[in-house]
């Protein structure tokens, strides 16, 4: 599959009190394992969707500024869009500690040549672990443009413009979308 991906980093992680992307799993930060996951899965060009005030040079990936500011990752997902040279684009959050390379495989293998495949699990749209086609960029640009950030209505739309499909999951794979919003969240590390 010929893809390019973008990892999804730049939330105001509020809740967290902290840039979730520098979060540690496994002894790296939840950036570079989701750029790792994206590498394994054979992504020909990475980007990272930033925050204005971070540093992520350290990455050596190609980092994205919204055009929309402040309009949530549907804004970090257009740009991406418009910056992808490749007919399909992986979309990840940075804050999915329990996402696999196995798992998004077989989500990538719902594509089909120029659709893009996004998750469903129990009647609940996983639009941030997913594949969008860059055909998809004007209708992110025409929903932010119109103050329509929400990124389960952009996925529904891409489904009911035929750009996309959903992928019915079992109850189990929902263990895949656990994210890591506020500390409580955090395994505990003693």
């Amino acid at each position: 599959m010929n893809f390019s991906a973008v990892i999804l980093a730049g939330g105001k992680s509020s809740r967290m009190g902290r840039d979730k992307a520098w979060l540690e799993v496994g002894g790296q930060p939840l950036l570079a394992r989701q750029i790792q996951l994206a590498r394994e899965l054979g992504a020909r060009e990475i980007f990272i969707s930033g925050r204005a005030d971070a540093d992520y040079a350290a990455f050596g990936y190609p980092v994205l500024r919204d055009k929309f500011a402040g309009a949530g990752p549907l804004a970090g997902i257009e740009r991406a869009l418009d910056a992808a040279a490749l007919p399909l684009l992986l979309v990840l959050a940075v804050d999915l500690p329990e996402m696999s390379v196995e798992f998004l495989r077989g989500l990538g293998a719902g594509c089909v040549e120029n659709v893009g495949a996004i998750p469903r699990v129990n009647g609940n749209i996983e639009p941030l672990a997913a594949f969008y086609p860059k055909a998809a960029q004007s209708l992110a640009g025409a929903s932010l443009g119109n103050r329509r950030n929400a990124v389960t209505t952009f996925a529904e739309n891409c489904a009911q413009s035929g750009l996309a499909r959903f992928v019915e999951l079992p109850a189990a794979e929902a263990r895949h979308f656990v994210n890591w919003n506020s500390p409580a969240d955090l395994p505990c590390l003693t």
